[in-house]
């Protein structure tokens, strides 16, 4: 051990065992390559930082062949630089290959950068959604219907790439779907994976529109085997239908500027059926019960404000309570007329029970 440290030392000591040094430079090539060497590894990591590395050098490389060919005229040079330029060349080759693997369409990078990537979803995943839908970008004419209200069944989630969608029921609009919505996340999230169904409402196309559309088995079956896209899904169609809700919430307003949450039991009697004047009601009755001599069967008004009293005997059959509806509004068939048409006349009041006109908010309402 100690005899080679020794020797080593030796080595240094002594200098070069060189028995003389060459006067004259390398040619130009030689000094090329050094520096197409020097930038080489100064490059950074990533995709592209490979792409600059590799391209550097095997560029470095190539011109060491061309220094050992011409200059040294060393053939252990010519082959080694040779095989170092080949192992580059192959590395861009298999990078090119990745980037196109990778590539998405022009609509599905589009979709990628606005929803998928604020949420940071990792593009493999984003990939397998894709798969799923088969990369295909359906579209739909002017005026031609996505679904038919009451027909069209429920087996299938798309997503509005593009264009406008308005959604209508009994011919009544509700509002619209825009770009980078789901079209049927209602639907979608009223039924169990075994359950069928059809549409409630109407979709139809404005202005020519494009959308990407998963078949319901095919998802669901993706939802149960990854979970990241399960928790993905339920975060996108919780929000989508939110915002539904909330931009319906926004066209029920009263005429002094209070805006009332459509959460609130009072404005049932608003979006319930329709149903024959009660006024109109009570008046036949008096006069049919008058007519037999029997004493007037009391109104769901009477029924509401008087006291409980003593049940009656058993021969007798109380009368069935009242259903509770609104009236159908007289001018419902207003041209134009819609759900933000919704004014302070709508808000009828049942006989008996508390009406959100009572409150000046929804906050005194709720107490």
């Amino acid at each position: 051990m100690n005899a080679n440290s020794s020797s080593v030392g030796q080595l240094l000591l002594q200098g070069p065992v060189c028995i003389g040094w060459k006067q004259d430079l390398e040619g130009a090539v030689y000094h090329l390559a050094n520096c197409f060497l020097l930038l080489g590894f100064m490059g950074g990591s990533g995709v592209y930082g490979c792409f600059y590395l590799f391209g550097f050098l095997g560029t470095g490389s190539l011109c060491y062949v061309l220094w050992g060919w011409f200059d040294a005229c060393g053939l252990d040079i010519v082959l080694w630089s040779f095989l170092l330029a080949t192992a580059c060349l192959l590395q861009l080759a298999h990078l090119v290959y990745r980037l196109h693997e990778d590539a998405l369409p022009e609509e599905f990078d589009l979709l990628y950068r606005t929803l998928c990537l604020p949420l940071q979803v990792p593009l493999q995943a984003y990939k397998q959604i894709v798969h799923c839908c088969e990369e295909q970008v359906l579209t739909l004419a002017t005026e031609q219907t996505y679904a038919v209200e009451g027909e069209t069944p429920i087996n299938r989630l798309s997503l509005l790439l593009s264009g406008r969608v308005r959604v209508s029921q009994d011919g009544q609009f509700l509002h619209y779907i825009f770009p980078y919505q789901f079209m049927d996340s209602p639907e979608w999230e009223s039924l169990r994976p075994s359950e069928e169904g059809v549409f409630q409402v109407t979709l139809t196309a404005e202005t020519a529109c494009s959308y990407i559309s998963w078949p319901r088995k095919s998802l669901y079956l993706l939802l149960a085997k990854e979970r990241y896209i399960s928790r993905l899904f339920s975060a996108l169609l919780g929000y989508d239908i939110s915002e539904k809700l909330y931009g319906l919430n926004d066209k029920l307003f009263a005429k002094f500027g209070l805006r009332f949450d459509i959460r609130l039991p009072s404005l049932y009697h608003v979006l319930g059926p329709a149903a024959p004047d009660p006024g109109l009601e009570s008046t036949e009755e008096e006069d049919v019960h008058e007519a037999a001599g029997s004493p007037p069967r009391a109104t769901p008004t009477d029924v509401l404000q008087t006291p409980p009293c003593s049940p009656l005997p058993a021969a007798t059959h109380p009368p069935a309570p009242a259903s509770r509806a609104r009236m159908s509004r007289p001018d419902s068939g207003v041209l134009g007329e819609d759900s933000s048409s919704l004014v302070l006349e709508d808000f009828e009041e049942v006989s008996g029970s508390e009406s959100l006109m009572d409150y000046r908010s929804d906050g005194e309402y709720m107490r």
